[in-house]
Parts: structure tokens; C-alpha cells; sequence
């Protein structure tokens, strides 16, 4: 999977020390950005304001609604176990204030023994990061065996910490 071919200087600041989950999710957010405008591009489109059709109490309403996610699945590699998770139309394209996490609550109430800080970690990374630069891969795959990592090192190994993709 590839999100920006180009990386900024000196960003990132190593591992994870136990900052709050939100930050994390912002922290890619910013790292996308950063790296879109580091490499002076306009060809890694970021997600536009285009999806919403207006604001009710401060948040966007999206013009596409749950479910966002079809199902996630637990399957047994050579590598361990993983979770497939297969987003549906609305998961690909919605850009609506909590829609991320209406998503996650999805992954959870199909896989409940996902609920874990690094598989969530990899979660927002698709979120945030694959549904750009791969919009039609038919699952994200998050795997329990990955460590739980910095924000930078999850964009710098492309949502796959501690391994290739598997």
C-alpha cells in the first residue's frame, strides 16, 4: 500500500508512549497532510467536504449513511490470525464527524475480541490512509500479532507494523 512516495525530515518522535487514542488519530491526519505538502503534490486527494450536505450541532451530516462497514472476519494465516475487515460503499467515502467511530463500533459488535489498542491503532490507519490510496481493496486486515506503535511508524510502515502486509 502506498500513501505519499515522499517523507517529511525529522517528523515523528519515536515510539508510542501511552498518548491518548484521539491524538493518534489526529497524528495521521496531519502526518497525510504533511506528507502531501512536503511533496508538493496535488495528486494524493485527501477526502473533500463535498460528502457533507450541512452542519446540525456543530457536526457534518454525511450523505453517506451507515452501516459503514459489511462484515469482519477472523481467518487463520501463516503469519497468525487475522481480521478482515470489508468496508461497504459508505465506509469508503464518508467523511462525516463521527463516522470513524460509528465504523469501529461496527468492527467491534461483529468482532468483539478486536477491542484492542493496536488493532484499533490499525484501523484508523485504513481509515485515515487506505480508503485513499487503495479505495477498492476489498479488506483492510488488521492483525492482533502487530505492536502497537507511534503514529509516524504506523504511516511510515503503511498501517502494517512489524511485517510486511499480509
Amino acid at each position: 500500500m502506498s500513501f505519499v512516495s515522499c517523507r517529511r525530515e525529522g517528523a515523528g518522535s519515536g515510539e508510542n508512549d501511552g498518548v491518548a487514542h484521539h491524538h493518534l488519530r489526529v497524528g495521521m491526519a496531519l502526518l497525510l497532510l504533511a506528507g502531501v505538502a512536503a511533496c508538493g503534490s496535488s495528486t494524493h486527494a485527501v477526502p473533500r467536504s463535498a460528502e457533507t450536505t450541512g452542519s446540525q450541532s456543530g457536526s457534518a451530516i454525511s450523505n453517506t449513511p451507515p452501516p459503514y462497514i459489511a462484515k469482519a472476519v477472523w481467518v487463520t494465516l501463516s503469519s497468525g490470525r487475522s481480521l478482515q475487515v470489508y468496508p461497504t460503499s459508505s465506509g469508503r467515502a464518508a467523511t462525516a464527524d463521527g463516522a470513524e467511530q460509528e465504523a469501529w463500533h461496527e468492527v467491534l459488535r461483529a468482532a468483539p475480541d478486536a477491542a484492542t489498542p493496536g488493532m484499533r491503532a490499525q484501523f484508523d490507519c485504513h481509515w485515515a490512509f487506505a480508503r485513499l490510496a487503495e479505495p477498492n481493496k476489498p479488506s483492510w486486515n488488521l492483525e492482533p500479532w502487530r505492536p502497537v506503535v507511534s503514529a509516524q511508524r504506523m504511516y511510515d510502515t503503511r498501517c502494517n507494523p512489524g511485517g510486511p502486509e499480509v
